[in-house]
C-alpha cells in the first residue's frame, strides 16, 4: 500500500481503498502517534471537539486556519495537547470562479510524489451511549502563487508537509510543529482543470481526476 510505504506506521489499524471523491463526514486514513508509536487508523473527517459529546458542530470543522487554531474553542485544546496527525492523499481539489461566474474544478497534485501528507489535528469525543468518535480537521496555510491563481477568493490552501517534517509535526512541541506549517513550493506542484462531475458526491471513479478535454 502506497500510504504505508510513505509513512511506515508501526501499527496499521486502517482499512481503506482508493477514493477519488471524499467529503465530510466520511472516514479518512490518518497517521498519528499513540503511546510512543506511529499508527495508521481511520478517523471521521470533520472534527468533533471533546466537549461536544459526540455531536457534530457542522462541516465548518473540516479545516482549520493555521492562524486561528490557538484562539479557537474547537481547536485550541487538541493543538496544545499535541493531538496532531497526517492525512495521506494523492491530491486535492480546488475551484476557480471564471469570468462567466462558473466554478471550474481543478485537481492539484505533487509532481514527484504519488502520495503525500496533509497536516491535521484530531480530537476524541464520547457520546451519550459511550460511543467514541475520533475525528480530524485539515490545517490550512496561506496560499502559494499556484493556489492563489486558481482559488482567487480563497487565500488559504491545505498544509502540505515535507517528508523531513513528518516527525516534527507528529512528535514536536506546538512551537516546533508550527514551523512545519508552510506554503508548499508551487514549483513542485501541478494543477489542471477537470470535469464538473466531481461536484456530485455520488460519483467516485478515477475519471474524476482526468484532465478536462
Amino acid at each position: 500500500m502506497a500510504a504505508e510505504r510513505e509513512f511506515l506506521p508501526a501499527m496499521a489499524w486502517w482499512k481503506f481503498t482508493a477514493k477519488f471523491n471524499v467529503a465530510p463526514p466520511q472516514y479518512v486514513p490518518t497517521v498519528r502517534v499513540h503511546e510512543g508509536q506511529t499508527e495508521g487508523m481511520m478517523m471521521r473527517w470533520g472534527l468533533i471537539p471533546s466537549w461536544a459529546e459526540g455531536k457534530s458542530t457542522g462541516n465548518a470543522t473540516a479545516s482549520a486556519a493555521m492562524d486561528r487554531i490557538e484562539r479557537s474553542t474547537t481547536y485550541r485544546m487538541p493543538w496544545l495537547s499535541g493531538q496532531r496527525c497526517i492525512l495521506p492523499v494523492s491530491g486535492f481539489y480546488a475551484w476557480q470562479l471564471t469570468r462567466e461566474n462558473y466554478r471550474q474544478p481543478y485537481f492539484v497534485r505533487l509532481i514527484n510524489r504519488t502520495v503525500f501528507g496533509l497536516a491535521a489535528i484530531w480530537d476524541r469525543s464520547v457520546g451519550e451511549d459511550d460511543d467514541v468518535i475520533e475525528s480530524c480537521a485539515v490545517i490550512r496555510v496561506p496560499a502559494n502563487d499556484l493556489m492563489a491563481d486558481i482559488a482567487i477568493s480563497d487565500a488559504r490552501m491545505p498544509a502540505i508537509l515535507r517528508r523531513r517534517d513528518y516527525e516534527t509535526w507528529l512528535r514536536g512541541t506546538p512551537v516546533q510543529a508550527k514551523t512545519a506549517l508552510q506554503s508548499y513550493n508551487p514549483a513542485w506542484m501541478q494543477a489542471y482543470p477537470i470535469s464538473p462531475r466531481i461536484n456530485s458526491t455520488e460519483l467516485d471513479d478515477a475519471g474524476l481526476i482526468h484532465p478536462a478535454h
